[in-house]
């Protein structure tokens, strides 16, 4: 498997995934400004939507969308309980919070990140932020992880898009249940093995 990333991207995800299930991957960096990866690739004939994460199978076949490329990863190892097994009730709980991280925070964090955006729609992502921060606060609880004490998909992609709040000037300190799930994720081996070859930590 190859996964085509960008350091500190939504990609990050996948990446955690791929170390933490032991599955045998590579990695190629994709310029997103220019559409173009590390060995001179146009990305857009790998991902024609110009995204990361994308994941290329060893057959050539490619899977895109951060919330399918975990699940695909995790099924390579079903021991590595990253991933409830398919059909029981826990995996459609799984599936619901993928579907929450992406549509309600991934998606939430883009006018932060896009210079155009108006103060106005920048300060109305953050209040809304904000509320899906202290949703998760009630509802990681006293909880290790999403799912209770095993650490699944969703916590690599929860870890992901928290780490941006730095980046766009939101402070988590006020919400001391994320605040400690994210230095729990954070020290991790395997996460902080990611995070290395990211450059993310030094």
């Amino acid at each position: 498997m190859k996964l085509y990333y960008k350091s500190g991207a939504c990609s990050l995800s996948p990446h955690i995934v791929l170390v933490e299930a032991g599955v045998p991957f590579t990695l190629e960096a994709v310029n997103l400004a220019t559409k173009v990866t590390e060995s001179g690739v146009d990305y857009t004939t790998i991902n024609p939507k110009g995204s990361v994460p994308a994941l290329q199978l060893d057959d050539g076949r490619v899977l895109t969308e951060g919330p399918a490329v975990v699940q695909y990863i995790a099924d390579q190892k079903p021991g590595s309980g990253l991933a409830p097994p398919a059909g029981s009730f826990e995996r459609y709980q799984l599936m619901e919070l993928l579907n929450f991280i992406t549509s309600e925070l991934h998606k939430s964090f883009s006018p932060l990140f896009n210079p155009n955006s108006s103060p106005d729609w920048k300060a109305a992502a953050q209040a809304n932020l904000e509320k899906k921060f202290t949703w998760l606060d009630g509802f990681v609880g006293g909880k290790q992880y999403l799912m209770g004490d095993t650490f699944t998909v969703a916590d690599a992609y929860l870890f992901t898009i928290l780490s941006w709040t730095p980046r766009v000037g939101l402070d988590l300190t006020g919400h001391p249940v994320l605040t400690a799930y994210m230095a729990r994720v954070a020290g991790r081996p395997k996460v902080q093995a990611v995070l290395k070859a990211e450059g993310l930590v030094s």
